[in-house]
């Protein structure tokens, strides 16, 4: 193959100089004569007349300037093709996520992966943080996103964002006005919960059993939509995260509670089967997630 000669040739042809065609191909002289002295060897014709002040392109040269050039385009086309055929990504991922991630953080990161990868399709399947485990365990989900924890042995589980997780209130709750909250102020209140299973469930379980807190009245629902217009209807308190509640703040539909203990942050993780080598989709889908 005489690409890189025939390459050669059409910059000495453009540049009318072996010393500037070598400049512009950043290789030595003497190497653009040995592709031109190839060519005319394969050619067996002269392509051009050397003159201490003249070099000038023969009829012979004038006719593989114009095949030649032709030739470098399909070239280059092939070449890209071939590579574009290669490197096509096309197939379905299965992802599985719970509520807060399913609904509030992973269209984000689906808009970028239909970017950047028009031909995937994607299927996605909301659950809570046990239902996805469960899904992923037993093959049915390439890979999962959950906002709990899972000691499942047979599952690979990696953070991928921080989260965090707020005491919420109607606005017109009394405690909703005050601008710091004892976390005792939370002793027999009502509350709103997630179902079992639910990784935000989790952390106000934990919260009430660490704090000595007793419950007024628990009124469960399996979704955080669900939970917000119950919270706006002053139904109850509820742990929700940041993330899910971000419009309704701002839109004056639900208040942060200002506690007076540390801020508790969690990680949203991603899972997979320890046994179930990973794929190229999801490998794309999994450094997507990594490297924001």
């Amino acid at each position: 193959m005489y690409y890189d000669a025939l390459r050669t040739f059409v910059t000495v042809v453009e540049e009318k100089s072996f010393t500037k065609a070598a400049e512009k191909l950043l290789i030595s002289q003497p190497s653009v004569s040995v592709h031109i002295k190839n060519l005319e060897k394969e050619f067996q014709t002269s392509l051009f007349l050397r003159s201490p002040k003249l070099l000038k392109i023969t009829p012979s040269g004038e006719i593989l300037y114009t095949r030649a050039k032709q030739m470098i385009q399909i070239y280059e086309h092939t070449k890209r093709d071939i590579y574009e055929h290669h490197h096509l990504v096309k197939g379905t991922l299965t992802i599985g996520a719970s509520f807060t991630i399913g609904e509030y953080v992973l269209p984000s990161f689906l808009a970028k992966l239909q970017a950047q990868y028009p031909d995937i399709n994607v299927n996605v399947t909301i659950g809570n943080t046990k239902e996805i485990a469960q899904l992923v365990r037993h093959f049915k989900l390439d890979v999962g996103l959950i906002e709990g924890q899972t000691d499942d042995h047979e599952l690979h589980i990696e953070p991928f964002m921080e989260d965090e997780l707020v005491v919420v209130a109607g606005t017109s709750h009394p405690l909703a006005a005050q601008e710091h909250v004892a976390i005792s102020e939370l002793q027999n209140e009502g509350w709103v919960a997630r179902e079992t299973g639910s990784g935000t469930r989790a952390y106000l379980d934990l919260m009430m059993s660490s704090n000595g807190l007793k419950m007024k009245n628990m009124l469960t629902i399996s979704s955080n939509q669900g939970v917000k217009e119950a919270v706006m209807q002053n139904l109850g308190l509820s742990v929700l995260s940041k993330s899910a509640i971000k419009q309704d703040v701002a839109q004056g539909n639900l208040a942060i509670l200002n506690l007076d203990t540390e801020p508790f942050k969690r990680k949203f993780s991603y899972i997979y089967p320890t046994t179930n080598g990973q794929n190229k989709i999801v490998e794309l889908f999994l450094h997507l997630l990594t490297s924001n």
